[in-house]
């Protein structure tokens, strides 16, 4: 070993716990891109604020029994962005692909949501048999906004169009416009609205999900920060009331985590706008997923 290894490390790793790649299972790269967005901006500070929660936080999950520590994890750091956006998305294809490659499952850090089209790209001939599960204020669905039709409010749209995955479900809706909602019934995209869950309670939610699930060979989650009520989640790019609860967000997705889970992301925080909250929140959760993943794949879950 150089010494440069022994004693010279990276401070600002995700968790703070770190594998060479090569055992790694998970590997985390950020991606601090936020070139579309349209009300506030700022995501582009997410993966760094995250990380830094990241080191701060306990890493034992009660809801998997598996802690943070024990996982073999390896942080890339951040994609060089570039400020075209189809070339950023290039970029993170061949990241995801490369990783997928190794047998490895990805974990994104945004930056805006946008970044998942890039991810879907990476999914290769896998996307066919994969399911998409996002977890999203809004359904992102619509054809274009302000003259782009590369953005974060269309990149579902194209990841329908262009990636063409087995299926693509959407869970705690609450901002749609009608083109979207027109869009949803003719495509056949299913959402879950906010109302819907509360109503109808996380069990049943999650059972419902399983059924629609149960046919597809992989799963890939993501998560927009702003599927939080902006009371636990104020930094996001585009807040909206009548979010879901932490807990409530955290009980489906983690019922979500089985052994055909082959990558996830979460987005959207932009941390100027609270004083480490939202940061803070997107830490437990990648915890929490991350756990539970390797909870499944050590047979508590097929």
């Amino acid at each position: 070993m150089s010494y440069h290894e022994l004693f010279v490390s990276q401070t600002n790793v995700f968790s703070g716990f770190q594998k060479p790649f090569e055992k790694a299972k998970y590997v985390i790269f950020g991606v601090p891109f936020d070139v579309t967005s349209t009300y506030r901006t700022g995501a582009r500070f997410g993966p760094n604020a995250v990380r830094q929660a990241s080191l701060n936080i306990e890493t034992y999950s009660f809801r998997a029994g598996v802690d943070v520590e024990d996982l073999q994890l390896h942080d890339l750091g951040d994609l060089h962005v570039l400020t075209d956006t189809e070339k950023t998305l290039e970029r993170i294809k061949l990241v995801v692909t490369d990783v997928l490659k190794e047998g490895k499952t990805p974990v994104t850090i945004g930056g805006e949501h946008t970044i998942t089209l890039g991810v879907a790209r990476g999914l290769g001939k896998k996307a066919s048999k994969t399911a998409i599960v996002s977890f999203d204020a809004h359904l992102d669905l619509r054809n274009e906004f302000m003259g782009l039709k590369l953005s974060h409010t269309t990149f579902m749209r194209r990841i329908n169009e262009e990636v063409k995955p087995a299926e693509i479900i959407e869970v705690g809706t609450r901002a749609v416009c009608k083109e979207e909602l027109a869009y949803a019934k003719k495509a056949g995209i299913e959402f879950f609205t906010a109302r819907q869950i509360r109503k109808e309670r996380i069990p049943r939610i999650i059972r419902q999900l399983h059924e629609k699930l149960a046919r597809y060979e992989n799963i890939y989650l993501s998560v927009d920060m702003d599927v939080l009520d902006p009371a636990y989640a104020p930094a996001v790019q585009n807040p909206e009331p009548e979010g879901l609860e932490p807990y409530v967000l955290l009980d489906i997705l983690c019922g979500l985590c089985d052994k055909r889970v082959v990558g996830f992301d979460v987005l959207e925080v932009a941390p100027d706008y609270d004083q480490g909250v939202s940061a803070i929140q997107t830490a437990r959760i990648i915890f929490e997923v991350l756990c539970c993943l390797e909870k499944s794949r050590k047979g508590g879950r097929k």
